[in-house]
């Protein structure tokens, strides 16, 4: 499994994720260590959809494991109801998908292979502190 020990910092006034009943909701989250963003810049065109994996993943893994803090003894994440990946991508750029794969890909992992229902891969003209990847996923608690 991976996993990162340290809780995502919240750069804003705001929780890193909330509970409501067996539900977690994340806040958006980037490709940030210790609260330092570790990637940023626009996915281009240009670039090979691999530069992008390690920025994804790690953006996914601070969802999961900002969601993660929200379980109790003995809980577990059982299924991801919604993932949205926010991408910070050149006008022209069309793989989104593709891109989000690299996030389907760790929550599998993680989660096992049925573990995601619905996903969006959004392109946006911009992210927080120039991120090329924000995260947020909603998740069922068993």
């Amino acid at each position: 499994m991976n996993k990162i020990t340290e809780q995502p910092i919240p750069q804003g006034k705001y929780l890193p994720a909330v509970r409501h009943a067996d539900l977690i909701f994340t806040s958006g989250m980037t490709p940030r260590k210790a609260g330092n963003l570790m990637y940023s810049g626009k996915i281009r065109v240009a670039d090979s959809i691999e530069s992008h994996r390690d920025a994804v993943r790690l953006a996914t893994l601070n969802a999961l494991t900002a969601a993660q803090a929200c379980l109790r003894e003995g809980e577990k994440i059982a299924f991801i109801l919604q993932l949205n990946v926010f991408l910070n991508a050149e006008e022209n750029f069309t793989a989104h998908a593709k891109v989000a794969d690299f996030a389907s890909e760790l929550l599998i992992e993680n989660l096992g292979s049925d573990c995601i229902g619905s996903r969006a891969a959004i392109g946006v003209s911009s992210l927080p502190s120039n991120s090329p990847v924000e995260i947020t996923i909603t998740c069922k608690v068993e």
